[in-house]
């Protein structure tokens, strides 16, 4: 699909993000920072996690209701490539879900994650 509407909102959504990132970093001496801007990352929103055994797994059927490890109203997670970054709570937007962040992970917290 050469024309996909959602991508074309995607890239007006992600357009301003861009350019405040990029100003921020305008200051920076000495990094040529703006070579990763563009970098795509895969960012994860959980709402829970649960375990179950193959047996339960094969016996789901439409309409099974799955109980997830967190209470109704806790923040959700928000993971880039798997690593915590922030914390949040659901929103909607445009008649779809987003998330609205309470938290930030402190970069010292985020790169204690990397160890």
């Amino acid at each position: 699909m050469a024309n996909d509407p959602l991508d074309n909102a995607e890239d007006q959504a992600e357009a301003p993000v861009k350019a405040a990132a990029a100003e921020k970093l305008s200051p920076i001496k000495d990094r040529n920072l703006n070579l990763i801007l563009d970098i795509p990352l895969k960012v994860t929103v959980e709402l829970g996690r649960t375990k179950m055994a193959v047996s339960e797994l094969l016996n789901l059927t439409q309409g099974s209701v799955l109980e997830l490890s967190k209470l109704a109203g806790e923040p959700m997670e928000v993971l880039v490539n798997g690593k915590l970054i922030a914390r949040g709570e659901a929103v909607v937007v445009n008649e779809k879900f987003g998330v609205r962040l309470t938290d930030i992970i402190s970069p010292s917290e985020r790169i204690e994650q990397l160890k």
